[in-house]
């Protein structure tokens, strides 16, 4: 049996991006043992996912786990995520290795000197897969996996609706960094033009802005701080649409084929990570025409020219006819 070693540290939407690769070296690689290592943080997202034989996880360093690793003696390892940190367990494992394409130079041309044409037009999922093509593994053209346990699955109109069925907006409130966040007073606006329930998501980290929206409108329903991300993805599943920022729960929202509002503020679909494989009605919302705009391939805690028109000028009268 030949023992294959994913490497993809973080974070969520990077790890759900990688499933189509896992699901595919598992039915296409003959006799293959497929194990995969992450932070430990992030084990809900691959703990239910029936394509990996063993998942290895650590907490601070990959110290933690190298020895065990070592010993399983693996035949390849494929590295989705490509940092010094990969490296050096590569380094470690010291086996064949097929390493992801990160585009960073195209990044950097297209964040610096703003040369949009250089990034190649391709989604950073079928990247993914150029990494696994010596190996004869090809996309299906299945999309994206996200498997959760029914412990974890929430029945929304029981839990929301008082038992009836309704269609629902869910609204993420967060994101990884302030300028890929929806602002608040858009995040007012949405929840305002809105003809269906908005349940808010978020973590723990984003209660103040929940509360902040509940104030101007008692009928929301705020599961900010409340729900685990496999208890959100069961949220999720049941939307009508999501609507969210450049945020992990969009791409779990793509696992689950609902249909997706995005908003794209300081980083741009080009750099490959849109919706992959969208539902036909998702809707891309962005400021195109900013000079300042990709101003960073991740985001900053603010905006560099502190405007946030990226955000703040992007049109939301579409939201009034969403059902």
């Amino acid at each position: 049996m030949k023992k294959i070693l994913i490497i993809r540290f973080s974070s969520i939407g990077d790890i759900v991006l990688t499933t189509p690769v896992v699901r595919c070296l598992k039915q296409q690689v003959s006799d293959v043992q497929l194990h995969y290592v992450t932070k430990a943080v992030f084990a809900d997202i691959l703990k239910h996912n029936p394509f990996i034989d063993k998942l290895h996880t650590f907490k601070n360093d990959i110290s933690e786990i190298s020895d065990a690793l070592a010993a399983v003696k693996f035949d390849l390892v494929i590295d989705l995520h490509k940092n010094l940190r990969s490296a050096r367990l590569k380094r470690i494992l010291g086996v064949k290795s097929f390493s992801f394409n990160k585009i960073n130079t195209q990044k950097f041309f297209a964040v610096n000197f703003k040369a949009l044409r250089l990034l190649p037009p391709v989604h950073v999922v079928d990247r993914y897969f150029e990494t696994v093509a010596p190996l004869g593994v090809s996309s299906d053209e299945k999309g994206l996996d996200y498997f959760i346990s029914e412990a974890d699955t929430i029945s929304v109109p029981q839990h929301y609706f008082h038992g009836a069925a309704q269609p629902f907006i869910a609204l993420v409130v967060g994101g990884s960094y302030f300028t890929k966040q929806i602002p608040v007073n858009k995040l007012s606006e949405i929840c305002e033009k809105a003809a269906m329930p908005v349940l808010l998501l978020g973590s723990a980290a984003d209660t103040k802005i929940a509360s902040q929206l509940m104030s101007q409108f008692p009928d929301l329903i705020n599961t900010c701080g409340t729900l685990s991300i496999n208890q959100s993805a069961s949220v999720i599943s049941q939307a009508a649409w999501v609507i969210t920022s450049d945020t992990g729960l969009m791409h779990i929202a793509s696992a689950y084929n609902r249909k997706i509002i995005s908003l794209w503020g300081n980083t741009i679909p080009e750099f490959g990570m849109s919706p992959y494989m969208p539902h036909p009605e998702n809707m891309i919302l962005e400021v195109k025409d900013l000079k300042c705009r990709p101003c960073s391939k991740l985001g900053y805690h603010q905006c560099p020219r502190r405007h946030f028109e990226c955000m703040n000028k992007i049109d939301l009268d579409l939201v009034k006819d969403l059902r």
